[in-house]
């Protein structure tokens, strides 16, 4: 059974900046979601939702890069709330990796209607082709930020993280 990729869809207007993930999200579409996370920020949104109504799964390369944006925008384990990034719907299969990897403190949960304001425009998301090197670099980078958030998570991604840094250097040896 092979899953299609995730869709990734963005609503903006004013402050406000949602963006919904359709289907399951892993590896291959983290880079990508990093680079919009990042734009949006840099474009001044106030106000990020991650609709995840639709969502089914995540995997830890993606987890780790919604952590990671988490961090940036303030959230730590010190002051764990952020008021600027929503998880609107999440499921409890999601909820539960959240909660597993000692991260969903990090995380403005709410359900229910996504309310979005007047005149928001929604884009469709083309998945870049990020090559081999920058997946195995944004899951290194994932799972590291992973095991810097929770110690307790450095049991389950230390091998991963290790293979992961030894295939990077061999495409960086490659260059």
């Amino acid at each position: 059974m092979s899953v299609s990729p995730a869709k990734i869809s963005v609503l903006v207007g004013g402050h406000f900046a949602c963006v919904r993930i359709t289907g399951r999200v892993n590896f291959a579409s983290g880079p990508d979601f990093k680079t919009l996370l990042d734009e949006l920020r840099q474009r001044g949104f106030e106000h990020l939702v991650l609709d995840l109504s639709e969502c089914m799964l995540m995997d830890s390369t993606f987890l780790g890069v919604l952590v990671g944006f988490g961090l940036k925008l303030g959230a730590t384990p010190q002051a764990p709330f952020c008021p600027r990034l929503e998880l609107l719907n999440p499921n409890a299969r999601i909820t539960e990796l959240l909660e597993s990897l000692g991260v969903l403190h990090l995380f403005s949960i709410r359900d229910g209607p996504l309310f979005a304001p007047a005149g928001v425009q929604t884009a469709v998301r083309a998945p870049a082709d990020a090559s081999q090197a920058e997946l195995t670099r944004a899951c290194l980078e994932a799972h590291k930020t992973l095991m810097q958030v929770n110690p307790d998570n450095i049991p389950r991604f230390k091998d991963v993280a290790q293979f992961l840094a030894e295939d990077l250097k061999k495409f960086e040896g490659a260059k």
